[in-house]
């Protein structure tokens, strides 16, 4: 078992202390910021960078995300371990601002921003002079909303920084007012508006989840010296563009295009859609394929010298995340080579690739190497690639941090953060050595932050029996879990399991606000990466395939075992903490063990497989999970609807007699809150203590800054309600 271990001086008062309950103990933990972006500028010199990052955290009085910037100066300084660092301006609040990008030089800064008042979308250009270029993106009527975030967005430089690609959807015909059926004297539509007028109400598919308003993406460019925007045409019309760059003579743009024909499949969390690498000669309008005919990539990475384009590969179908390839294309041969392939069963040294995307600026100065982070097995660490030898070295493989992400490399210079269940993220930086000398890497604080008291982790290795089914390899892989614990008090601790959702994903040891909370209230938190999760090689998620609902739950129930037999945990005091498909995972423990857990508290539960088939946004996956092959126009027959219904909670619902709390998003694509519904209405029936929060602009993942406030509240309240909290005295004692 690995250990996590503090690291630096206790700074702040312990929230047992200082806070008075769940809410004070939240609003104090979430106030440490994330780091969302990172930008390097080199200075006059060569040995002085410029240092701009971009973070946010809840703003919980006023009820909003607050958006911040921060300034350093970096210098290089002769030997190893050469960085000083200094703090040069305030920190300033970003305001209205959706998405921004440095220019190549670093000399000058897009910046996609949103008018208050009109609500116009606007593309500013600002550079030590100020703000040169200010430009209505709205008001000229070219296109829709421009894509910020999520899988098809993207603001890009043209490398003679004189043109700006992004993506935004496709313009269409405003409605028209409602036909004057019964209006005396009222003007009818001309002939030539009743076409779209007919229009009007036609269904626009989107692409499902977190993406309802995504639906015809459309690549443009802004020209910034003849002021001019125009709408890219050649893009195939059964393809959805989107993650586009500049070719490096400018003369193109490279893109990835979604096939959307048939229909559309959720693409959020999914990286087995079908999707490819085109090239867009903007003189001849030819769009070339670059990629594989028949596979599914994201992440194009252009090398600094403009000969190698990196990209992220994996199947069609199949699980939503998968362990993927690292592909590398030669632009002048148009040559594709795999660097790193899939990893069946991981190694000490390497355990696969999983990430959802590869940093923005991930290359190296020699245009050889690549630094990338992924899950390897319950830690995400930072992994450089020679893409000539094909090799692999983790840099941040035994670090006290269990979860690593890059946010540049630019100029041989790291920048990062790194955080752990004990310690909310601090951002680094460190100076990539030639190659071959690469370790030990002297990471230098940025802005670094202080270990938070009362929590203490650990990773449990669970090991588990053969069952007898199945390849032994993938019937007995060990898997892990991380376990939380109350640093104060006296144990035994009530336990929290946590089984986490997809269930292609992971829990990696990582800050969580909620989690970090929690234990400090007086609960021991198991975080269960049953085997399916990422991070442990392919054949453990294909292990669960066909399997869901039952290895996944043996696993979890088994990972509870091993824990109470080797911790001073209660085993009276359980409780069950999920959402989505570990949802599903935590409803089957409450009819298999009806007596076992006292508390439950779910988020987004899925408890009705068949039902899903007509309302998800991926109900592809409801044949996959069970091992079936799935094609657009399959219908389910009556023995796989029986079979899905034997395989969901529901079915058993009569059986559980724990008090469940269910929250549930109005807005979710992926599982509809109407399941959350029937089960609620079924638990009442049977006289089980329940509630149903319900949020009404809430989504799968029920996210913004008061929603994720107050379902933490309240699922901390039904855990203290109907676990109990050990009363912390002044003997340090604890009473009922």
């Amino acid at each position: 078992m690995a250990a996590g271990t503090g690291k630096g001086v206790q700074h702040v008062p312990s929230p047992i202390q200082a806070a008075r309950g769940p809410a004070a103990c939240y609003r104090q933990l979430s106030r440490f910021p994330a780091v969302t972006r990172a930008a390097l500028r080199a200075a006059p010199g060569g040995q002085t960078f410029l240092l701009y990052t971009e973070c946010s955290r809840p703003d919980l009085a006023r009820r909003r995300l607050l958006r911040f910037g921060r300034h350093y100066s970096l210098r290089r300084a002769a030997g190893r371990e050469g960085l000083a660092v200094s703090r040069t301006a305030l920190s300033a609040e970003i305001h209205s601002q959706l998405l921004s990008q440095d220019s190549p030089t670093g000399q000058r800064r897009a910046a996609i921003k949103r008018c208050p008042r009109q609500g116009h979308e606007l593309l500013e250009v600002w550079d030590s002079e100020g703000c040169s270029h200010s430009v209505d993106l709205t008001a000229l009527g070219q296109h829709g909303d421009l894509y910020t975030e999520g899988p098809f967005a993207c603001l890009a430089w043209s490398h003679s920084e004189t043109r700006l690609l992004y993506v935004a959807e496709k313009s269409r015909p405003k409605r028209q007012p409602p036909c004057p059926w019964d209006v005396p004297g009222a003007a009818w539509p001309a002939a030539e508006d009743e076409d779209e007028e007919g229009k009007q109400f036609v269904y626009h598919e989107d692409w499902g989840e977190a993406l309802s308003t995504r639906s015809v993406p459309v690549l443009c460019v802004l020209d910034l010296q003849g002021l001019s925007l125009s709408v890219l045409e050649g893009v195939p019309e059964y393809l959805s563009p989107g993650q586009a760059l500049w070719s490096p003579d400018d003369h193109g743009v490279v893109f990835v295009g979604w096939w959307h024909k048939p229909f559309r499949l959720g693409l959020n969390a999914c990286s087995n859609r079908r999707s490819g690498i085109f090239h867009l000669d903007l003189a001849s309008g030819c769009c070339e394929l670059l990629s594989a005919e028949n596979a599914s990539v994201c992440s194009p990475r252009l090398s600094p010298d403009g000969q190698r384009l990196l990209y992220l590969e994996g199947v069609v179908g199949g699980p939503h995340r998968q362990c993927l390839r690292l592909r590398m294309l030669t632009w002048q041969t148009r040559q594709t080579v795999t660097v790193l392939d899939v990893v069946q069963e991981p190694t000490e040294a390497f355990a696969g690739l999983y990430a959802e995307a590869l940093p923005p600026r991930c290359w190296a100065a020699d245009s050889r190497r690549a630094v990338l982070g992924t899950p390897q097995r319950s830690r995400t660490d930072l992994l450089l690639v020679d893409t000539e030898a094909c090799n692999v070295t983790n840099l941040t493989a035994g670090s006290s941090e269990g979860c690593w992400e890059l946010l540049t490399l630019q100029w041989d210079l790291l920048v990062a953060t790194c955080s752990a269940p004990h310690h909310p993220p601090s951002l680094v930086a460190a100076v990539l050595p030639p190659a071959g000398q690469e370790l030990p890497l002297g990471w230098v604080p940025v802005e670094d932050t202080p270990t938070v008291p009362g929590v203490t982790w650990k990773t449990l290795t669970v090991q588990p029996p053969s069952s007898g089914q199945g390849p032994a390899a993938q019937d007995t892989q060990a898997f892990e879990a991380l376990l939380l614990s109350p640093s104060d008090g006296t144990p035994p601790h009530p336990l929290v399991v946590c089984p986490h959702g997809g269930p292609h994903a992971v829990f990696d040891a990582r800050w969580r606000p909620s989690m970090a909370a929690l234990c400090q209230l007086g609960f021991a938190m198991l975080l269960v990466n049953y085997r399916g999760s990422l991070g442990f090689g392919q054949a453990s998620i294909s292990s669960l395939l066909s399997r869901v609902g039952e290895q996944d739950v043996a696993d979890t129930q088994l990972a509870v075992e091993q824990a109470l037999h080797r911790e001073p945990l209660d085993p009276h005091r359980l409780a069950l903490l999920a959402g989505s498909h570990g949802a599903f995972i935590a409803l089957h423990l409450l009819t298999r063990e009806p007596e076992r857990y006292q508390a439950c508290a779910l988020r987004s539960p899925v408890s009705n497989l068949p039902a899903l088939l007509g309302t998800s946004d991926i109900p592809d996956w409801r044949y996959t999970s069970l091992g079936l092959p799935y094609s657009f126009e399959r219908v389910p027959c009556a023995e796989e609807v029986a079979t899905m219904l034997l395989r969901s909670p529901i079915a058993q619902a009569a059986q559980v007699q724990t008090p469940v709390l269910l929250c549930v998003g109005a807005r979710d694509r992926r599982v509809s809150p109407t399941q959350a519904l029937e089960l609620y209405r079924v638990l009442r029936a049977r006289g089980v203590p329940a509630r149903l929060l319900w949020y009404p602009e809430g989504g799968h993942a029920l996210a913004g800054v008061e929603t994720e406030a107050d379902v933490f509240k309240n699922c901390a309240h039904w855990l203290l309600q109907h676990l109990g909290q050990p009363r912390r005295d002044g003997t340090g004692q604890h009473s009922p």
